[in-house]
Formats: structure tokens, sequence, C-alpha cells
């Protein structure tokens, strides 16, 4: 080979290498930016699927799309993102509606639907990587009500009035009209508003409420726990749903021997229970205090879903 061969022969070795450390380096640059936004797609899909397994599979699929796609020709990182998180969520909610069997018995408003991962976090406050996962009241309560939506309805609440993303922007997800998208979102926010009531701010008033409702169930207090419930209270549960101060009372009085080892935490950043048995969670419990009595308890008792729960960060 001669020297000129040769030297052509580094310079494309040197090229293909150069090429091959600046794709490497725009593609670290741009996992860099798209950590900038984890926080946020993460909230985004949690509010959407109520799974956090499952949100972070698809903050994963949004990254495996960005890393695909030619990023010099977004303008907006954080709302591309955003949009796709929203569509690869919709994508997961209508899956898994496919799949959903029908229950064996008939079904009331509530019996069936698909209990939330709660988020556990101590007394003492929640750990700074849950703000973003925590952040806007996004209560067990809240959760329970997205999950009876459909998908469409679902995604054009959470992605309008959880994340403020136009109308416009959500139509091209769902593949409709802004005004079709404005409709869902107003049919999703009417159902949020009657079954989501916003708990009480005051985080020591909510716990006073709560203790107060765990000595009346410890005694098997009939009156005490009607003392401590609205009129109205409604529990849910993967199991079905009881209603009114006195059914709840009753029901909740036969909680008594799990009430000597409930442990108080917060669940979602509201007032909450752990019943915690050999170490491992036996049952979850978050509250909404509402004027100072207790207006709707939301129960986590999915062996499944709470074998997934780390109880250690109660001890934190």
């Amino acid at each position: 080979m001669s020297d000129s061969a040769h030297e052509d022969s580094a310079k494309d070795t040197r090229t293909a290498d150069g090429g091959k450390a600046r794709a490497e380096d725009d593609l670290d640059f741009l996992a860099t930016r798209f950590e900038g936004h984890r926080g946020r797609l993460r909230a985004v899909a949690y509010r959407m699927l109520g799974s956090l397994a499952e949100a972070d599979d698809a903050v994963q699929e949004a990254w495996l799309r960005l890393s695909r796609a030619d990023a010099n020709g977004v303008g907006n990182l954080g709302g591309w993102l955003t949009t796709v998180v929203g569509r690869v969520c919709l994508d997961m909610l209508r899956s898994r509606r496919t799949r959903r069997e029908e229950p064996l018995e008939p079904a009331s408003e509530w019996q069936g639907v698909r209990m939330p991962d709660p988020v556990l976090s101590p007394l003492s406050g929640v750990d700074p990587e849950q703000q973003a996962l925590l952040a806007d009241s996004v209560g067990l309560a809240l959760l329970v009500v997205l999950e009876t939506l459909t998908p469409a309805e679902r995604l054009s609440f959470v992605l309008h009035d959880l994340f403020a993303v136009p109308f416009e922007e959500i139509a091209t997800v769902l593949g409709r009209t802004p005004a079709a998208s404005r409709q869902l979102a107003s049919r999703a926010r009417r159902r949020v508003q009657g079954g989501a009531p916003v708990s009480d701010a005051d985080p020591a008033r909510q716990r006073e409420v709560v203790e107060a409702f765990l000595a009346a169930a410890r005694e098997g207090d009939i009156e005490g726990l009607v003392a401590v419930l609205d009129p109205d209270v409604v529990a849910r549960s993967e199991r079905g749903v009881s209603a009114g101060a006195v059914a709840v009372a009753s029901n909740a009085s036969s909680f008594a021997t799990l009430a000597h080892i409930a442990r108080p935490a917060l669940v979602n950043g509201v007032a909450g229970l752990v019943v915690v048995t050999g170490g491992r969670p036996a049952g979850v419990l978050a509250f909404t205090v509402v004027h100072g009595r207790i207006a709707v308890i939301d129960i986590v008792n999915d062996p499944e879903r709470l074998a997934r729960l780390d109880v250690t960060v109660l001890d934190r």
C-alpha cells in the first residue's frame, strides 16, 4: 500500500472514531437533558397509570424514543417528552382495558376498581425524590377516581388540569379535535369533583382525626368512630365499597385487632395508616379529612400490590 493510501486509511479511521465519539457525546448530553425532565415525566405517568412500576416503564420508553429521534428538531423538549409519555400511557391504559376480566359478582359503582399504588412516607415528611410525584395534592382518592375514567378522559384531564398541557397538543395525542379533548376533560373533571374531595391542608389536624379514628377502632367504639366520620363517608377498596358513617363504623370496629399493629404514616402525602405484620404490609389506609371529619377512606389490601411496597421508608 502506498504512503498516500496509508494516510487516507488513517484519516478514515480518525474520522470514524471522531464521529462515533461525537455521537456518544451527543447522546450523553441528551441523556443529561432527559434526566432534568424525569421527575415531571414520572409524575405524569403515575397519575395516568396509578402504578409506580408502569410509570417507570413509560418513562423509559420515552427515553428510548427520544434517543432514536432527531432531537435537534425538538424546540420544546419538555413538552415533546410530556406528550410522548402521554401517548405511551394511553396505549398502556387501552391495553389494560382489553385484558381486564369481568367481575364474577354483580358490581357496584366502585367494585372492581383497580386501586393505585400508594406512596408511603414517614410522618416526618415526604422524601425529596417523592415531592414531584406527590405535588398538586395527588392523593390516593384522586387516583382512585381517575381509575374509573376512560383512557381518553384520563389523559385529557391529567395533561390539561394537572400539567397545563394545551388542548391543541392533547388533541394530537388522542387523534381528536381540541374541542373534543376539552369536552373529555370537562367530563372527567365533574367525576373527580364528585368523588375526590380535597383534604384539609393542616397535616397536624389530619393526624389528630386519624388518631381518634384509630383509638376508637382499637376499642371497637362505634360511637367514637361515628363522631370522626362524615355522615356521607365512603370507604373504598378492591373488594367493594361501604358508605355512610354507621356502615363504615361497623366495618371499622372489626378492624380492632389489626388496629393495634397499625402504624401512622403519610400515604400519598396525607394522613394514613399502614398495617405491618412480620415486616410486611398487610394493608394501607389513606384518609381524606374534610372540615375535621373523615370523608373518604381508601384501602389497599391486594396482596400483590402490597408485596411491592417498601415499608422500611417508614423508619427513616
